[in-house]
């Protein structure tokens, strides 16, 4: 990895000087926007739009549009005279229980390595916040851009977490909150019921993206001029609710028959429909990986199938 900030924590009279890695990536298939006919790569032009004459990218300063509609162009010594004392610095503010800090507050995450002169401090922060059980609230200047963020422990690092301001989180405002809604005891036990047999410890290695696998077998499958089977795939329904306790008892047992197979439980919708119990069982669509002999032959498998069946109608 490779440090993309270098400065120090702030903790009362101690620095620690550290540098700054992201802790996560992304790993989504990236496409590039090409011409259909021969796959050329398509390529935009930065242009004024009083004149249509391309702009050198040393020419471009950012621009605020005032309400008028006129604009302030600010440049890059604009923004140097802004005073970020946390430029350089992780600023310890407060330490506070985890669990008062909403998760919606957080934006992305960063690991902290110490600098070898700031390895022991380091490791006695480290320590003394995971045994205290809570987490520091700091501030930081990451980009131009002053952040709150908390620091906590993960794995013998310490984990920077860049949080919104808080009036950056929206109030949900929907109509529903001001409804009266009846819940009967039966239904909330019914419910309780299967939140309990979903429940147990997280193991993120148990959930896999299953879409950029599906997306990936395509792309290899054109690669080496593979044939692709589509997979058959379950529409969702949009069926009026009918009896929720039947639909909720209906998932309770679909739900304990998956465990019951040590099959990971399939993700359900909150929606209760007709076909609920149905859609509990419903296989994950996957991308054959089959040549293409064999993709000919299941698509030929599949149309004898659907002769007998029309031929089965018509004699009925």
């Amino acid at each position: 990895m490779r440090a993309i900030w270098k400065g120090a924590i702030s903790f009362g009279l101690v620095t620690i000087p550290v540098k700054l890695y992201s802790a996560t990536e992304e790993k989504d298939v990236t496409f590039h926007q090409v011409r259909r006919s021969d796959g050329s790569r398509i390529k935009y032009k930065r242009v004024a739009a009083t004149d249509g004459e391309e702009v050198a990218y040393g020419d471009i300063a950012k621009g605020y549009e005032l309400a008028s509609g006129e604009t302030v162009v600010l440049t890059d010594d604009d923004f140097k005279e802004l005073p970020l004392t946390t430029s350089r610095a992780i600023d310890v503010l407060q330490f506070v229980p985890l669990e008062q800090v909403d998760p919606i507050y957080f934006a992305k995450s960063y690991y902290l390595e110490p600098d070898k002169s700031g390895t022991k401090p380091y490791v006695l922060l480290r320590d003394a916040l995971r045994q205290s059980g809570k987490v520091a609230i700091v501030k930081v200047a990451l980009r131009n851009r002053e952040s709150l963020a908390t620091l906590r422990v993960r794995e013998g690092a310490f984990v920077l977490e860049t949080m919104l301001w808080p009036d950056e989180i929206r109030t949900p405002s929907f109509d529903f909150l001001d409804e009266e809604v009846e819940i009967r005891p039966q239904e909330l036990a019914m419910a309780s019921s299967l939140i309990e047999t979903l429940s147990g410890d997280f193991d993120p290695g148990l959930y896999t993206d299953s879409y950029r696998e599906a997306l990936q077998a395509v792309i290899d499958a054109k690669v080496q001029g593979r044939e692709v089977v589509q997979p058959e795939s379950v529409q969702p329904t949009t069926g009026t609710v009918v009896d929720l306790m039947a639909a909720l008892r209906a998932s309770v047992e679909a739900a304990k028959k998956s465990q019951a197979a040590g099959a990971e439980p399939a993700p359900r919708t909150a929606t209760a429909t007709k076909a609920t119990a149905n859609q509990a069982t419903a296989n994950q669509a996957t991308v054959a990986k089959a040549p293409a002999a064999k993709a000919r032959k299941a698509t030929a498998t599949k149309g004898t199938k659907a002769t007998k069946k029309a031929s089965a109608r018509k004699s009925a």
